[in-house]
């Protein structure tokens, strides 16, 4: 049996995320070998995920960050509100972020591809699994590229959002703000233009039963509908609803009375639940 000393084993337990016993096992196991014992650990997680690959992992974390010009924002997921509140869960979700922002890749999969400490990001999650004992899932991935993006993430971490703003060195709060807007008001679309033709039929279609089960003349039926539809665009559209900071004022309004150039592009919102 190989002499495995304590040194050995937190070298692993930090290569991994492990438990001190575990690790222990894994290089006794492994003859001392580093890379063997990793992937028995990995394996571990493995066989942790099969066993558990009918659970619902319905917990989790949802983080956002922006650089500069680059945003991006992610959701791990996890069985339990125990887990996702695990500081070493967490610094998973944070470091697959960092990821996300360094690397911005295409998609989902283009991230899970990425590599964290020299194994790919969907090993690192089985690896994982098998540390925390929990299914683990990296739900969601968005980006924006922007002049400016701004980012927030919601105090308990299970709900974030990104904003691309049109013009760059614009006051960080601003930013911060309509992003604050996203997550509060959970807008459908940017602007009224932007209102998939689906939607807006949908919209109207309620509208017009509305106003027959409210026994409005048929004539009177489509003009109603319209002015539901008029109001769904002001509650639902980001630039048209009320600032939640100064409902007297729009979100585009308050855009332009920081900058009358300056307005917002695109926007993300993410949360656990949804």
């Amino acid at each position: 049996m190989a002499q495995i000393t304590a040194t050995e084993v937190n070298k692993l337990r930090k290569m991994t995320g492990a438990g001190m016993m575990d690790c222990k096992k894994a290089l006794v196991e492994a003859e001392g070998d580093f890379d063997k014992a990793q992937q028995i650990i990995r394996e571990k997680g493995m066989a942790v995920a099969n066993k558990r690959s009918d659970r619902e992992a319905s917990e989790g974390v949802v983080l956002a960050k922006a650089t500069g010009a680059k945003g991006a924002i992610i959701a791990l997921n996890c069985e339990t509100d125990f887990v996702a509140k695990n500081l070493d869960f967490i610094k998973l979700a944070e470091d697959i972020l960092e990821k996300a922002i360094e690397n911005a890749p295409a998609d989902l999969d283009g991230l899970k591809n990425i590599e964290i400490d020299g194994i790919k990001i969907s090993q690192k999650i089985i690896e994982q699994t098998g540390v925390i004992g929990e299914k683990i899932d990296l739900k969601y991935f968005d980006k924006i590229e922007a002049e400016q993006v701004a980012a927030y993430i919601h105090s308990d971490k299970k709900l974030a959002t990104l904003v691309g703003l049109t013009k760059s060195g614009i006051d960080e709060q601003v930013g911060k703000d309509v992003a604050m807007q996203v997550a509060a008001m959970d807008p459908v679309a940017l602007n009224k233009e932007s209102v998939s033709p689906k939607d807006i039929e949908k919209e109207l279609e309620i509208g017009r039963n509305q106003a027959l089960a409210e026994g409005k003349p048929a004539e009177l039926v489509d003009k109603i509908a319209q002015g539901k539809l008029g109001k769904f665009f002001k509650e639902s559209t980001l630039l048209s609803q009320s600032f939640i900071k100064d409902n007297k004022m729009t979100v585009e309004q308050y855009l332009t009375s920081t900058d009358k150039d300056l307005t917002i592009n695109a926007f993300k919102r993410f949360s656990i639940k949804q």
